[in-house]
């Protein structure tokens, strides 16, 4: 039985590793710059980041971004998702372009219609009226 080689590239092959050690700590670096970036917008939030874009604040947008990024990376080298047969990253990878979006559209719509019936509606943001 052949030895099943993982692809030892990440970025589109832009850095090339020699070994899957090293592969996983470039992934695990990545990562990590990834998450100090939102760890320190989150922590600074730049105000020219607090003006509105569809109805969310772009540094909510940035967060939505990078965590869709953290996602891919995650699962195609970490889980391996890179080194499967096409019919399988497409059983993966269809449904979740179809989800997210979805999902996204369900956070603006309920979102903005609890904030405008909050805003506008009511006196007070306490549910506990009754």
């Amino acid at each position: 039985m052949a030895e099943h080689k993982h692809k030892l590239e990440i970025f589109r092959g832009l850095l090339k590793f020699k070994s899957n050690v090293q592969k996983i700590w470039g992934v695990l670096i990545f990562l990590s710059i990834v998450t100090a970036v939102e760890v320190a917008l989150g922590i600074l939030k730049p105000p020219i980041l607090l003006n509105y874009f569809l109805g969310i604040k772009i540094l909510n947008w940035i967060f939505i971004i990078m965590t869709i990024i953290k996602a891919y990376y995650i699962t195609w080298d970490f889980m391996h998702v890179r080194d499967e047969k096409p019919f399988l990253k497409n059983t993966i990878i269809i449904p979740l372009l179809i989800l997210i979006p979805f999902l996204l559209f369900i956070l603006l719509w309920e979102g903005s219609y609890i904030f405008d019936i909050m805003f506008d509606g009511l006196k007070a943001w306490d549910f506990d009226i009754y």
